[in-house]
């Protein structure tokens, strides 16, 4: 089985947490951003870079390990099929920059032609962010990890 090594952001600003759709694609649930590393790049080089892609935004704070995890990823097409080893990093933020907004991922690591993501901010103690449903290959299963994180801080 071939192995991809990811990272991802959990970024939150007090108890939301940045996540983002594919409107061209609305099957594909709820994904925090992040996602391959290039050859020889660290999973927080990886994760800054890819957070950038997703977003259109710089990170300049710090990133705190969340979690690893080992999630075996099936696609019909084979594309990206294999075992996908993810770092998740936890930022949090003082203020949001803006409540949503859309951006193109002009790289995807899979190929193909850029990809419209909109992003927008979910309570991570919502009944959305509650349901695994809602989340893409399993990305709901840091959320626990990250409303301990920011558990009585404001809304």
């Amino acid at each position: 089985m071939r192995v991809y090594h990811k990272a991802y952001v959990y970024l939150t600003c007090g108890r939301k947490l940045l996540v983002f759709e594919q409107p061209e694609n609305p099957h594909v649930g709820l994904q925090v951003p992040g996602g391959t590393l290039d050859s020889g790049e660290s999973y927080l080089h990886g994760a800054r870079r890819e957070f950038l892609e997703e977003t259109g935004l710089a990170l300049d704070l710090a990133l705190d390990h969340l979690a690893d995890q080992d999630h075996v990823f099936h696609m019909e097409s084979g594309e990206l099929h294999g075992l996908h080893r993810r770092r998740h990093f936890h930022g949090a933020l003082a203020r949001i920059p803006a409540e949503e907004w859309e951006h193109y991922e002009m790289t995807p690591s899979a190929g193909g032609p850029p990809i419209l993501f909109r992003l927008f901010w979910l309570d991570v103690f919502s009944q959305q962010a509650h349901e695994a449903h809602n989340f893409y290959e399993g990305f709901g299963a840091q959320l626990d990890a990250v409303r301990a994180r920011v558990q009585g801080t404001p809304a």
